[in-house]
């Protein structure tokens, strides 16, 4: 286990179908149904992107039904 403030090893920040973020250790093999978004860096600086770029943590699906219910029933 990496103390955070000792890890100095390389992460890469994965998203999936659901457009939710994670890190992944950039030298394993990233798991199916992820992908590699191209930034990687220290632990701290991945997470740092994240909390920047995923300010909604609602899966896709579930954004894209509720946006489906409000176009349906005209509430804005």
């Amino acid at each position: 286990m990496h103390d955070d403030d000792d890890d100095t090893r390389i992460y890469r920040i994965v998203v999936n179908h659901e457009e939710q973020y994670s890190i992944w250790l950039a030298e394993k093999e990233i798991p199916l149904g992820w992908k590699a978004v191209g930034t990687q860096g220290s632990k701290k600086a991945c997470l740092e992107y994240i909390a920047e770029v995923w300010t909604d943590m609602r899966p896709l699906s579930v954004r894209q039904k509720m946006k489906a219910q409000e176009d349906t029933s005209g509430e804005r």
